[in-house]
């Protein structure tokens, strides 16, 4: 069976999204430059969409469509601890694998983190360096720094800045 038995894109404020989708659940959000060719929707698209347009409209904290990850274990483990960090907060690589159970265990975590699928729902772009500093997102740089500013935890470092 395709894992990606459908697909939408979705136009977000923060750039274009193509989602795809199993039977059972959400298996990737990754940020495109143009609309995928084969578009095949389902219900569950459907409400992937809606619930990232409330996401977007600051009308939503927390995501309740269903996902179909698609890894081996350990990366399952570390995309469903990504999912523990909360809307408005950060975690570092090194507070992840403590809370795997491994301390040693951060550039495997960092690794499994690149590789998440699912971008926003999976908050990978919620992961930050040891110092505070924005690290690398798959999705770039520009829509990391976009969605945490959109999330409260990045405040415009323009607005602070003397002439």
């Amino acid at each position: 069976m395709d894992i990606a038995s459908y697909k939408a894109s979705y136009n977000s404020p923060c750039g274009l999204i193509e989602i795809c989708a199993s039977e059972t659940g959400i298996t990737s959000i990754w940020f495109v430059d143009r609309p995928s060719v084969k578009i095949n929707s389902s219900s569950l698209l459907v409400d992937c969409i809606q619930q990232l347009q409330e996401y977007f409209n600051k009308r939503r904290k927390t995501f309740s469509i269903p996902l179909d990850l698609q890894g081996t274990d350990f990366k399952k483990r570390v995309w469903n601890e990504l999912l523990n960090i909360p809307l408005g907060k950060t975690s570092s690589y090194l507070q992840l694998a403590i809370a795997l159970g491994d301390k040693n265990a951060i550039r495997a975590v960092g690794g499994a983190n690149g590789k998440n699928p699912v971008s926003i729902i999976v908050p990978c772009h919620r992961v930050i360096g040891p110092n505070g500093d924005l690290v690398g997102y798959s999705g770039g740089m520009d829509k990391k720094e976009w969605l945490l500013e959109h999330e409260g935890i990045l405040i415009q470092q323009e607005l602070f800045a003397y002439e």
